[in-house]
């Protein structure tokens, strides 16, 4: 298959004779000198069977989103290989992100507590963009930049607010409760809007009953104990 894209925990792949795309969950994870953290924007390291574990959850979330009525580039999964196929879409270099409590960056940004509620729930939307830290971007400017058409942006947040009231309402039986999650939303030929890339523990922060924020790995064994996969 010919790699389309290469990113830091997934590839995306073409088989050009039959003309679909998969994404191959790669075993690496996010974070900074050896520390897993799913808000960081560099690889901090690489657990065998990661990905495998990923593309299961990712699996389990994109058919309960489905079920809720919540669009997305899911067709099907093969987990022992570890690719997922996907939906053609366009997607752009943005990330929605939902917050319910404030965390990370949002904290160092603007000098803010760890854990203060937000009511109701605080969106951003930022341009994937290593170099410039991932900067804040607004309506406007993604439509100059081509990035989004008129009323998307809009669309993608109500997206985003309906998988935060799914992902709350499953995670909590768990003992968990979403601080923060972050999705990438993608468009089809005719404008409709996708959730797209994954939906596993690499894209939120959790706090467990205990007040601890658990790392990805260990968020997703938990997940993979409770769920029986």
């Amino acid at each position: 298959m010919k790699i389309l894209y290469t990113g830091k925990t997934k590839d995306v792949l073409l088989d050009e004779e039959k003309n679909i795309v998969s994404l191959l969950f790669k075993d690496s994870m996010t974070g900074e000198n050896g520390v897993f953290d799913p808000g960081s924007n560099t690889v901090g390291g690489s657990v065998e069977g990661k990905g495998k574990i990923g593309l299961a959850i990712s699996k389990y979330f994109f058919e309960l989103m489905e079920k809720n009525g919540i669009p997305t580039h899911y067709i099907a999964a093969d987990v022992d290989k570890g690719l997922m196929q996907v939906r053609k879409l366009t997607v752009p270099k943005l990330e929605f992100v939902l917050r319910y409590f404030t965390a990370g960056s949002m904290c160092r940004r603007f000098t803010l507590e760890e854990g203060i509620v937000f009511d109701p729930p605080y969106a951003e939307v930022t341009l994937k963009d290593d170099i410039q830290g991932d900067p804040l971007i607004s309506e406007r400017l993604c439509i100059m930049k081509g990035l989004l058409k008129e009323g998307q942006y809009d669309e993608a947040l109500n997206i985003v607010a309906r998988v935060g009231e799914v992902l709350k309402k499953e995670l909590a039986p768990m003992g968990l409760t979403l601080i923060d999650f972050k999705i990438e939303v993608g468009y089809d030929e005719n404008g409709k809007m996708y959730v797209a890339d994954e939906i596993t523990p690499d894209i939120w922060r959790v706090r467990d009953e205990n007040g601890n924020i658990p790392n990805q790995l260990d968020c997703s064994r938990l997940l993979l104990k409770k769920m029986g996969l």
